[in-house]
């Protein structure tokens, strides 16, 4: 059987924890972080990663087949 070549987007985003939760960093922090609506405490709860949903965390270990 040949490698499976891993998801080039998938390996910059997300990374598996020991036991096997995806992690992942937040959406919206990257312009826009003075007004528009997003207020202090909304952009520092950005700066901590959390873990994909259960639903999505299948397809994300597909894409990394050797992390």
């Amino acid at each position: 059987m040949p490698k499976i070549k891993t998801h080039s987007g998938a390996k910059k985003r997300f990374k598996l924890t020991k036991n096997g939760k995806v992690k992942r960093g937040h959406a919206y922090r990257s312009h826009l972080l003075n007004g528009h609506g997003k207020t202090r405490k909304l952009k520092r709860a950005y700066r901590k990663a959390t873990f994909a949903d259960h639903t999505n965390a299948a397809a994300v270990k597909r894409m990394l087949p050797y992390a």
